[in-house]
């Protein structure tokens, strides 16, 4: 799932970025429900809970695609090098 994400453009800032904007949605929802809705403040602390869960998702989903960001480059950089090593005649220990 990750690699896919990977391949379609979602990068790991994205995935942070909805993190910390989802806490502000938390409180925002909070807030709103709290003075607009009738229902009191259990209702409030249910939306506002409700959607400040999405914030450890993202975070998560963040460092998996850093990870596979770091990995991609690795793996990259390995293969623009991996012609100078082949092109070396290998021998035997001492020789």
């Amino acid at each position: 799932m990750i690699g896919t994400l990977h391949k379609m453009g979602v990068k790991s800032s994205l995935m942070y970025a909805a993190g910390i904007a989802s806490i502000g949605a938390s409180v925002a929802s909070w807030l709103v429900s709290k003075n607009m809705e009738p229902a009191g403040i259990d209702r409030a602390d249910r939306w506002g809970l409700y959607v400040g869960q999405w914030a450890p998702t993202f975070f998560a989903l963040g460092v998996a695609l850093r990870i596979e960001e770091v990995h991609v480059t690795s793996r990259e950089e390995m293969e623009m090098r991996e012609p100078l090593v082949s092109d070396r005649t290998r021998t035997p220990a001492g020789l």
